[in-house]
């Protein structure tokens, strides 16, 4: 699930490079250094052996709202102002919102493989054409 680990990594990065500012601001540097400070936890994959896996969709789910959300408000701010950086706030949210729902449509289960046709069993026409199904009724037919 290459697509979910680049979705993660960028939302890290996007939300890192947001809080570059709170960063540099001196009261949220004091409150950092308090003692009781958490270490970072280990990535979260969506392999089913993975004992973390129970928490790779939901916290896609989150993120991809978040992101949704987030887009959302910097166009309506973007529209009213008409400030740049709301553009490319829209553009860097919406782009991870885009992500995040490809990787809840797509990539959160693996299909039904036949072993003797190498097919997926579950497909249907919507929203792509299934030329698999058409052979197989046209021979039927015949």
């Amino acid at each position: 699930m290459d697509v979910f680990y680049a979705y993660t990594y960028s939302t890290a990065a996007w939300l890192g490079l947001q809080a570059t500012t709170l960063i540099l601001s001196p009261t949220l540097i004091v409150a950092m250094l308090s003692v009781d400070a958490r270490k970072p936890t280990a990535e979260i994959t969506a392999d089913p052996d993975d004992p973390k896996a129970p928490y790779a969709v939901p916290t896609l789910i989150i993120t991809t709202a978040f992101h949704a959300v987030s887009a959302l408000y910097s166009y309506m701010q973007y529209t009213r102002t008409g400030q740049v950086g709301f553009a490319l706030g829209n553009f860097g949210s919406g782009m991870l919102s885009a992500t995040g729902t490809w990787c809840l449509v797509f990539g959160t289960e693996k299909g039904r493989i036949s072993k003797r046709t190498g097919a997926d069993k579950r497909t249907s026409g919507w929203p792509f054409k299934n030329a698999e199904s058409d052979k197989k009724k046209q021979n039927r037919k015949l």
